[in-house]
């Protein structure tokens, strides 16, 4: 016999492909159609995956990898390949994350930055907002001396709509610690992602 909690997340499932049929046919599609029967399946699939960053635990996503270390130069993951949805119109911005942090004797495990940015990436975001949660994370898991996240993305709700600039970037920076405080431990930061940055 069917429980409650999996007639539940079937009835889920089933509103959203619901919806997404109806927008099929809103923009004037046949979701009858053979190259459309199973876009609604697809496209609730593809959300699921784009938006998991709701549902991850920074906690989980760490798992430990924190270790003590006496080292004291910066520590830099550049050229993070990024991709999220604007929340104005659901379309996607990509581009590259540069995450950096000044240890106080505690290091993270190097593919666990990555893992981060993609927690706050894949959800609903404004690149300006996203930029900040990273380090706010960064500083909350770590306690770093300081933290500097810079992200350059391209937005498609710019690029295919709009204004329709297709050469635009927009450029986001949060600084905590000794990146906003000293000089030149920023001026180290943005001269490391600068050389050989794509």
């Amino acid at each position: 016999m069917e429980s409650s909690l999996t007639r539940n997340i079937s009835v889920k499932r089933n509103r959203m492909e619901n919806l997404i049929e109806e927008i099929l046919k809103q923009i004037g599609e046949d979701p009858t159609r053979e190259g459309l029967t199973k876009t609604p399946s697809r496209v609730k699939k593809a959300y699921d995956f784009l938006t998991s960053g709701y549902k991850a635990d920074l906690n989980q996503i760490v798992n430990g990898a924190i270790f003590e270390e006496n080292t004291t130069g910066m520590v830099l993951v550049r050229d993070i390949e990024m991709y999220s949805l604007c929340e104005h119109h659901l379309l996607p911005f990509y581009g590259r994350a540069h995450v950096a942090y000044i240890p106080n004797k505690k290091i993270i495990g190097i593919s666990k930055i990555p893992r981060i940015v993609d927690v706050f990436a894949r959800r609903l975001q404004v690149q300006e907002r996203l930029t900040d949660q990273i380090a706010q994370a960064i500083q909350e898991t770590l306690d770093p001396l300081g933290v500097g996240v810079v992200i350059k993305a391209k937005h498609l709700c710019m690029m295919m709509r709009g204004v329709e600039k297709q050469n635009s970037e927009l450029f986001t920076s949060s600084l905590l610690g000794l990146f906003k405080t000293d000089p030149t431990t920023r001026s180290e930061f943005l001269d490391l992602i600068r050389t050989g940055s794509h």
